[in-house]
């Protein structure tokens, strides 16, 4: 008797694969570049001139540091609780609706596996390690993110294009 079908191997490999890459990524910034603080900019490393760099930036909030002037309970609640929760909804979902594509269970995955990371960094240091920085113009650039948030980007974009394609196998309704 198989212990796990395929088609969860490919969730537990995906969500392992997405938390693996962002610890290693961010145990390795925060051995290697030196960190932003109150008194100290940070190291910035240019990876693609001035428009792909690389900083060590401890991000105490949420999504661009949204939340970080919480009130502790309130950080916990909604930083650490919450996710939680959402997390392990949207992981028995995805093992419960056997009718999601290979894709879907993809895109739920990262995010699921990029939700674990950045709560465990919270969990573990209080913060979450930022470090890329994308910037083409003043207008044109991103916040600080790591590679956890990419995942979650990444897995919502996914989920974005495949609610927009329509199902071929399904009739239209008149």
């Amino acid at each position: 008797m198989k212990l796990l079908s395929k088609r969860n191997r490919f969730i537990f490999l995906i969500i392992t694969l997405t938390i693996a890459v962002d610890q290693i990524s961010k145990a390795l910034v925060r051995h290697y570049v030196g960190a932003r603080t109150d008194t100290n900019p940070g190291e910035q490393i240019s990876l693609i001139g001035s428009y792909f760099t690389l900083m060590n930036v401890e991000n105490e909030g949420a999504f661009l540091g949204m939340g970080s002037d919480l009130s502790e309970p309130m950080r916990i609640a909604l930083l650490l609780i919450l996710p939680v929760i959402v997390l392990g909804f949207v992981f028995r979902y995805i093992l419960k609706d056997k009718e999601l594509n290979y894709w879907s269970l993809f895109a739920f995955s990262s995010i699921i596996g990029g939700g674990i990371a950045n709560v465990f960094d919270r969990f573990m240091y209080g913060s979450v390690t930022d470090f890329f920085y994308i910037k083409i113009t003043d207008l044109v650039r991103t916040g600080i993110f790591n590679m956890a948030d990419l995942s979650v980007t990444t897995g919502m974009i996914i989920l974005m294009v495949l609610s927009f394609k329509k199902d071929k196998s399904k009739p239209e309704a008149s």
